[in-house]
């Protein structure tokens, strides 16, 4: 094993620098030139427990430095194995339920890596299947991959993995709402029974102690935040309109807050689309991610986000799990997650790493029941804006409403909640601190700028 830069601590709650970890020096270094010197919550609480070797199970909201936490211990725990590995083997796995989320842990992982001598490949949907056979035949040290993609190349023997040592399971819960159970109990068994297993995530759904019991040897569990509540600089409010009335409402907000970095959520690839193309009739920069968008598309899209080409991005839950931009000023549920954890997921995307955050949700008469959903998750009422909620009666008719709109469009693809569908294949969908309050306006009227106060405020 590597020597390390510091002594291995017994209370990561004291720690204050990365050099006090217990890492290798060649990743203390790396660190020193990416200007990182003190870890997050999440890492100084896990990396001690990885580098003794124990299976692990952390709860994490996005944005507090997951990756950090799971690469660093494997990085270190890698450089002193001084064969290369095998053709067409890994010796650790990195399982994401997105491509965007994946291709953001390689992009992390080859910073973190590049003063050693390992290797590291990332394979997911969308991209081509020949060319990333071509990349494992040689071997790699990190493999990260999405399950779908990762059993393709399984079935063509374009890779191994009997060879892992060490499996981590990111972002869990969103693989259990896809529906990728089978696909994980597929790979359990084609990796060694000998391994290191970590799953982290940012909610703890039933499902997730399952789960745990069955991938997870007597492991420490590391929490940061409690599970299902979010960042405690996102500042939350809510209106309460009618359906027909959110693109006028949301172009009133986008048009108050000329300087902001929004990320607007949309129920289905459809609806971000639809609404992407009015919001650019409008006048607005806007761009659009989802399952309909080849992989070309959506990090074109991402990168125009990012360096401010566009200042509005509509996204669909799982295209948006792996955007990791810490500019993001607002996020707006135009369509509210029919699975509540989601919100969590969606308004975890501003107020990264210390900046402040606004996320504002529309919630028509057919979602009363969704957002009693959401509160009840949270544990705390969100502040109204404008608006009514609607009573039960005329919340039971709008749902009955949009069920019968819905039946008329045909069903959903790709199933519902819970089922594999493209998902389940892996191709699936897969800072700058805001500077003012709320955006907010007259109960029951669509806001038009004017006064804003913080009374209505939260933060979360």
């Amino acid at each position: 094993m590597a020597a390390p830069c510091g002594p291995l601590p017994r209370k990561a709650k004291f720690l204050t620098q990365f050099s006090k970890l217990g890492l290798a020096p060649v990743i203390c270094k790396t660190l020193e030139k990416l200007e990182l010197t003190i870890p997050t919550p999440i890492q100084a609480q896990a990396i001690p427990h990885l580098l003794e070797g124990r299976d692990l199970m952390g709860l994490a909201q996005t944005g507090t430095g997951k990756t950090a936490a799971f690469s660093l211990p494997l990085i270190h725990r890698l450089i002193p194995v001084g064969s290369r590995p095998e053709p067409r083997t890994a010796r650790a796995l990195v399982l994401a339920p997105t491509r965007e989320l994946a291709n953001q842990i390689g992009t992390n992982v080859r910073g973190f890596l590049r003063d050693t001598h390992l290797r590291v490949e990332t394979v997911v949907g969308g991209a081509s299947i020949r060319a990333q056979a071509h990349k494992l035949s040689r071997g790699t040290d990190i493999l990260i991959a999405t399950p779908g993609r990762l059993l393709d190349l399984v079935a063509r023997k374009a890779v191994r993995l009997d060879q892992v040592q060490y499996l981590v399971l990111d972002e869990a819960d969103q693989m259990l709402d896809l529906g990728f159970i089978k696909p994980l109990q597929q790979i359990a068994k084609l990796v060694s029974p000998k391994r290191q297993t970590l799953l982290f995530s940012a909610t703890m759904p039933k499902q997730m102690n399952t789960l745990a019991a069955t991938y997870l040897s007597d492991p420490v569990r590391v929490e940061v935040s409690p599970p299902g509540k979010p960042a405690d600089k996102v500042r939350q409010s809510v209106h309460h309109v009618a359906q027909a009335g959110k693109v006028a409402l949301l172009s009133d907000l986008l048009a108050a807050e000329p300087g902001s970095l929004s990320l607007v959520f949309a129920r289905t690839k459809h609806g971000a689309e639809k609404l992407k193309k009015q919001l650019v009739a409008a006048g607005f920069e806007a761009g659009s991610i989802h399952g309909n968008k080849s992989q070309g598309q959506r990090e074109r899209a991402i990168k125009a986000f990012r360096n401010g080409e566009i200042r509005v991005l509509v996204a669909t839950d799982v295209a948006a799990r792996g955007i990791d931009i810490s500019g993001v000023t607002h996020v707006f549920n135009f369509d509210l997650p029919e699975v509540a954890e989601n919100y969590v997921h969606r308004i975890g995307r501003t107020a990264r790493a210390g900046a402040e955050g606004e996320a504002v949700a529309f919630c028509g008469p057919h979602e009363t029941h969704l957002f009693a959903d959401i509160e009840r998750l949270i544990g705390r009422p969100i502040p109204v804006v404008s608006g009514e909620r609607a009573n039960a009666s005329e919340a039971r008719q709008a749902k009955k409403d949009a069920g019968a709109r819905q039946g008329q469009r045909g069903p959903r693809r790709n199933g519902a909640r819970g089922k594999p569908g493209a998902h389940a294949r892996g191709q699936g969908d897969g800072g700058k601190p805001a500077g003012r309050g709320p955006m907010r306006g007259k109960p029951g009227k669509p806001f038009r700028g004017g006064k804003r106060t913080r009374r209505a405020a939260t933060a979360m």
